[in-house]
């Protein structure tokens, strides 16, 4: 059944919305998204959810490139560290505010007593800098190999995580000859169906924990950043949402999954207040 999507989001129910909506594309000339309404498939019998998941399918116009599924990932995690308050603002306004001061300006900071603020400070622009370097090894994985799944796992360990987060790119045709959808209108479509299907509202306030990143890929795309997990199993405990996105159809071609394993990210991403 169709679910209709409102065409406006207050401010106050969408806080960093704005960011997205101020994103422009600057590569590759790209077929604008229109703006209606998406299906939203079946889910499928085989996965099975507890009471207290949530899945939100994304249906697409048309092909996403690459590019746009990195990107996807990138500011899903931004999101997700946000409204967990594992970061006190949205990701693009702590870059804002807390700039990296120069060389110059640290000397200066290295021979005065350090204040609360300077100290938060520096919390930030270390947390900023593990994202950045994040966000650049995705970058080049993506352009590696097809990346059919993403785990965003907070707390605990890999294997046992205190809550963790799906986004299931496998539905999306790979190697599309067409025009790609821009990326900025695909992720206003993306992050409308997160904030209508309002999964982080129960959810309790939780302590600073860090956060691992897992991500699948071929076995042979030759990446020596992400460290391969043979025998990783995806948790079957912890809070978990699951975004879906596709493009309407299904693939042309019938991908070899089994050809493509777990890599996790070497560092762990670590929040602030």
């Amino acid at each position: 059944m169709a679910a209709l999507e409102p065409e406006v989001l207050s401010a106050d129910a969408v806080p960093d919305l704005e960011w997205y909506e101020k994103a422009e594309e600057t590569h590759v000339p790209q077929i604008e998204l229109l703006e209606t309404t998406s299906a939203q498939g079946p889910l499928n019998p085989s996965e099975h959810f507890c009471s207290r998941d949530c899945m939100v399918p994304v249906v697409f116009p048309g092909p996403v490139s690459q590019e746009g599924c990195c990107r996807f990932t990138c500011e899903l995690l931004k999101h997700i560290m946000y409204q967990r308050q594992q970061l006190p603002l949205p990701y693009e306004q702590l870059k804002h505010f807390y700039r990296k001061p120069s060389p110059q300006a640290e000397e200066v900071v290295r021979n005065k007593p350090r204040t609360a603020t300077e100290t938060s400070s520096k919390k930030c622009q270390q947390a900023l800098a593990e994202m950045e370097s994040v966000f650049s090894h995705l970058e080049g994985l993506f352009a590696r190999t097809l990346v059919p799944r993403v785990l965003i796992l907070l707390g605990g360990s890999a294997l046992s995580p205190k809550e963790f987060y799906e986004l299931d790119l496998s539905r999306l045709v790979p190697d599309s000859r067409e025009q790609s959808l821009n990326t900025s209108a695909c992720l206003r479509r993306l992050f409308r169906a997160i904030f209508m299907a309002d999964a982080f509202s129960e959810l309790q306030a939780p302590p600073l924990m860090g956060t691992i990143i897992m991500a699948q890929g071929h076995r042979d795309c030759g990446e020596d950043w992400f460290r391969p997990k043979l025998n990783y199993r995806v948790p079957s405990r912890g809070h978990k949402l699951t975004v879906t996105l596709s493009c309407g159809r299904s693939p042309i071609h019938t991908m070899a999954w089994e050809d493509y394993i777990w890599f996790q990210a070497p560092v762990m991403l670590k929040g602030f207040h």
